[in-house]
């Protein structure tokens, strides 16, 4: 039972600048109060109870998605649901963790 939330929360190194310069849209999945808090920068607010009435206008855009949220548990939520639509999704953490690794290259 351990394993499984060690493999939920595990996240690779994402390669931000990489993922960047294909045009990656970075979507924080939290609720519009929270987003509203704080968000990283160029992150749009899709929260995760909507994010599968998106996946089609996400899809036809045909670009990679930083996925992010508070603590990495509804990212990682909204990121199995993307992938299993054939939509490249990353699960990135915490909003602030991605805008810790995007400061400056965007």
């Amino acid at each position: 039972m351990l394993s499984f939330f060690k493999n939920l929360f595990k996240r690779s190194a994402l390669d931000y600048h990489e993922l960047l310069g294909r045009g990656a849209v970075i979507i924080d999945v939290r609720t519009a109060p929270e987003f509203a808090q704080g968000h990283a920068t160029h992150s749009i607010n899709i929260p995760l109870n909507k994010i599968s009435s998106q996946i089609k206008q996400l899809k036809e855009q045909n670009k990679p998605i930083i996925i992010c949220c508070r603590s990495g548990a509804r990212a990682a939520s909204a990121a199995t649901s993307l992938q299993r639509a054939g939509i490249e999704a990353y699960n990135a953490g915490s909003w602030n963790q991605v805008q810790a690794k995007i400061a400056g290259k965007r």
